[in-house]
């Protein structure tokens, strides 16, 4: 063998080497499942067979920042709405409200009402969807059970067919009092700046009524299924409170008047990782406290407190992260705004040993008490007398400029941030979800679970599976966070029909 073909020979030798060493040492789990969107977490092992570093990374891409723009403003709580096919209300309502301050416009108190009962609605079937279909399994199944069987077929066989009857009916009974006044479910054309659409006809409201203590009822129901399944099972509890999947840092939410936790409106209030007021402002003023920070293996840009400045993926005291979600919002009130619900939320930081709770698998349970007051408060609003008031829209005269909503998603805090011309066309959007928001959290509890959970290279389905856990606790919608547009790698491939790789063309 000549000098040259042995160079050649050497350098695919090393090649392979490298190849074989990096499979031995990179655990891939691609598609990460239950959840909105795409993703796959990247986990790379040490020598020992330790992990060094675990990844989520979004591959994924959806510019609707940026073809919003030259659009007339009242088009964009349809067009957001478009973002998701699971929360389309929390945007649409977000738009709403974005138009209500960009029009410098009041909706009517009917029209209020008529929102946040539609609003309370999607919240109960939301919840309802992640603690049965995307997060339920986890322990209503197990942790460890075969991947087959954790999903709605697992559950229903847990829990049996009645109760997934249930589940199923009371969620559509839900999805049509938002097609009621929305149109539709999916993409809801109820919100106008200054009010609502369409009222409700005294005639229509009986059926609501009985569908709005149905609701609570279920809510209760749930409280008791996830007593009954987790909370008096000891594995669970130990999981749910173990160093695994704690996290301190900051936490945000909407408040009411008296500090207690409001889904629809409101002041923003960040508390401390001790639970000490860091601070409390209106929407309008979200750009002196929340920054961006991009990392260069994900699509998410990662949110932080910017007086704090950007101190990388770190916890407690010198940390500037913060989490939204269901945990969030309870640590950063003071309360529930609801009787039933305020019980159970007192019940809750007994159980987990005060306020604030770090545990990230909490946020399961705090997503059933949410689950609660919003049933609690659509029984409020549908025997208010005002709910089917005729008078539901102010209709705006001023000139647009800037406009900016927010709600509480499902997965947290949701800003929509809208700056037009004189004649209302949109020349600047800029939309903050609440997984974006969650973002350097979610990073932060993949790793560490991923540290928690993999040792001496010991890897099966059911450990990786407690690393989903991880990020499924937020329940992430990837779908709405990846809203960057730029220049975005791409990799082309061309397969012939034989399954043979033809071209390949690569872009950044």
């Amino acid at each position: 063998m000549n000098t040259a073909t042995q160079e050649v020979w050497n350098q695919a030798h090393d090649r392979a080497h490298a190849a074989a060493t990096e499979a031995r040492r990179r655990v891939t789990i691609d598609p990460i499942t239950r959840l909105e969107g795409h993703g796959k977490i990247d986990i790379f092992l040490n020598e020992q067979g330790d992990v060094e570093r675990a990844y989520l990374q979004i591959p994924e891409l959806r510019g609707f920042e940026v073809f919003s723009i030259g659009r007339p403003a009242e088009d964009m709580p349809q067009i957001t709405s478009r973002i998701c096919g699971v929360c389309p209300t929390a945007h649409h309502m977000a738009a709403t409200k974005a138009l209500d301050d960009l029009y410098k416009v009041e909706p009517t108190s009917a029209a209020r009402k008529i929102r946040e009962l539609v609003y309370n609605a999607f919240m109960v079937e939301d919840h309802a969807l992640h603690v049965y279909l995307l997060g339920g399994p986890d322990f209503i199944v197990g942790p460890d059970a075969p991947a087959a069987q954790r999903n709605v077929v697992g559950v229903i066989q847990k829990v049996g067919l009645e109760v997934g009857k249930k589940v199923i009916s009371m969620r559509r009974r839900v999805r049509e009092l938002i097609a009621y006044f929305g149109g539709k479910v999916i993409h809801p054309v109820l919100g106008l700046p200054g009010g609502v659409s369409k009222a409700l006809k005294p005639e229509d409201l009986p059926p609501f009524k009985e569908l709005a203590k149905d609701a609570l009822e279920f809510a209760q129901f749930t409280l008791q299924v996830f007593k009954d399944i987790v909370l008096k099972n000891p594995q669970y509890v130990k999981l749910i409170t173990g160093d695994t999947y704690t996290h301190r840092t900051y936490y945000m939410g909407l408040v009411d008047a008296n500090n207690k936790v409001n889904f629809y409106d409101g002041l923003l209030r960040v508390v401390d990782p001790t639970g000490k007021e860091y601070a409390k402002f209106p929407v309008q003023r979200y750009r002196e406290f929340v920054a961006e920070h991009v990392e260069p293996w994900s699509y998410v840009k990662f949110c932080y407190l910017k007086p704090l400045g950007w101190h990388g993926f770190e916890e407690g005291p010198q940390s500037s992260i913060y989490a939204v979600a269901p945990l969030a919002r309870l640590n950063a009130a003071d309360g529930m705004a609801t009787p039933l619900a305020q019980k159970a939320g007192e019940e809750f930081f007994a159980t987990l040993g005060g306020k604030p709770v770090h545990h990230t698998l909490a946020n399961h349970w705090a997503r059933v008490v949410e689950m609660l007051q919003a049933a609690e408060r659509m029984v409020e609003l549908v025997n208010d007398p005002e709910i089917t008031s005729s008078d539901i829209r102010n209709i705006p005269t001023a000139k647009p400029s800037v406009g900016i909503g927010v709600v509480e998603a499902p997965r947290g805090t949701l800003f929509h941030h809208y700056e037009t011309d004189d004649n209302g066309l949109i020349k600047m959007a800029n939309l903050i979800v609440a997984t974006q928001n969650n973002a350097a959290r979610i990073a932060m509890s993949v790793d560490k679970a991923a540290k928690g959970l993999i040792k001496k290279g010991q890897v099966n389905d059911g450990l990786l599976n407690m690393v989903e856990m991880a990020f499924r606790a937020y329940d992430p919608c990837f779908g709405c966070a990846t809203h960057a547009a730029g220049q975005v790698p791409l990799l082309l491939r061309l397969i012939g029909p034989e399954g043979k790789v033809l071209r390949e063309i690569a872009n950044g």
